[in-house]
C-alpha cells in the first residue's frame, strides 16, 4: 500500500474507539524522506491535543538527547515519529498514563514499517517500544535493554522513555548520558548531513 494511502487510512482509524475515554486521534509523523524513526509509546495527553508529536516536556529531553533543537525535529522530513500505539490512551489514575494498546501495533505498525524503506535508525523510545521491536532479544528489564545498546547497532537504539518519571533512572545510571547520548547525537548528525 502506498504510504500515503496508508497514512490515510491511519488517521481515520477508531479501531480503539470503544476502550478510550476519548474520541481517538491518531498522531503519527513520517514521510517517504523518514531515514531517524522515533518510535516511542503512545502520544501522551498534550499530543493528543495537538497533534504534534513529543510536543511536550518529554520532547524537549529527547531532542537535547539527539542534539538538535525544535525547528530541526519538526522541520527536517528526513525525522519520523511513529509510536507503538498512535492514540493517547488515557491517564492511568495511580499517574502516568496507560500502556499503549496493543491492538494499534497488530494493526498497523508491520505495513507502516514496510512503507518507510529508507529508515536508517530507530530510536526505541522506552520498554513497549524495545519488547515489539527487539522481541526475544530485550533484558529482563528496560535498564538491561538500554545498557546493552552496542549489541542492536547500528539501525536500532533503545532509549529509557525521556519523561520527567525517568529523571531518577537518569542520575542512577549517568552512563547513559556519558556514553549513549554522544552516540545518538553523532548518529542524528550523520543522517541530517548527508
Amino acid at each position: 500500500m502506498p504510504l500515503e494511502t496508508l497514512l490515510s487510512e491511519i488517521s481515520a482509524c477508531r479501531a480503539c474507539a470503544p476502550y478510550l475515554p476519548h474520541t481517538p486521534r491518531p498522531v503519527t509523523r513520517v514521510s517517504a524522506a523518514t531515514r531517524l524513526l522515533i518510535a516511542g509509546q503512545a502520544p501522551g495527553r498534550i499530543v493528543h491535543e495537538t497533534g504534534l508529536p513529543f510536543n511536550d516536556p518529554s520532547g524537549v529531553r529527547l531532542r537535547q538527547w539527539m542534539g538538535i533543537d525544535r525547528e530541526t525535529f519538526y522541520g527536517r522530513p528526513e525525522i519520523g515519529v511513529a509510536a507503538m500505539a498512535f492514540c493517547f490512551p488515557g491517564t492511568n489514575p495511580k499517574g502516568g498514563d496507560y500502556p499503549p494498546p496493543p491492538r494499534c501495533a497488530t494493526l498497523w505498525r508491520s505495513q507502516l514499517l514496510a512503507a518507510l524503506p529508507n529508515v536508517e535508525l530507530t530510536l526505541l523510545v522506552g520498554g513497549y517500544a524495545q519488547d515489539w521491536a527487539l522481541a526475544g532479544r530485550t533484558g529482563k528489564t528496560m535498564t538491561e535493554t538500554v545498557a546493552r545498546w552496542r549489541e542492536f547497532g547500528p539501525n536500532v537504539l533503545p532509549l529509557p522513555h525521556p519523561s520527567w518519571r525517568n529523571t531518577a533512572w537518569l542520575k542512577r545510571n549517568p552512563w547513559f548520558e556519558a556514553e549513549v547520548t554522544p552516540y545518538l547525537r553523532e548518529r542524528v548528525a550523520d543522517i541530517l548531513r548527508s
